[in-house]
């Protein structure tokens, strides 16, 4: 009876350890395979920051989304009303 118990108690812990190694696995393979040469680098230019090599071409993404100064309150980034 007592032995049941403990195999009962740490089966969670082994399928939860299974889990983890098995996730960690799948993410090292996705990075290895993810085909991009290089990685990237930021730099800043000026006032900004960019984003300069990598896999992603700037003008494949969307454009930020804009906002009235005025109308932004700074602290919690919702309109005044």
């Amino acid at each position: 009876m007592a032995l049941a118990r403990r195999v009962a108690a740490v089966i969670p812990l082994v399928g939860a350890v299974t889990t983890a190694a098995a996730l960690t696995g799948a993410a090292f393979l996705t990075v290895a395979h993810a085909g991009c040469d290089e990685a990237g680098r930021f730099v800043r230019t000026g006032g900004s920051i960019e984003f300069v090599g990598g896999c992603v071409n700037g003008a494949d993404l969307p454009a930020a989304p804009t906002a009235e100064v005025e109308n932004v309150d700074r602290f919690g980034g919702s309109k005044k009303p």
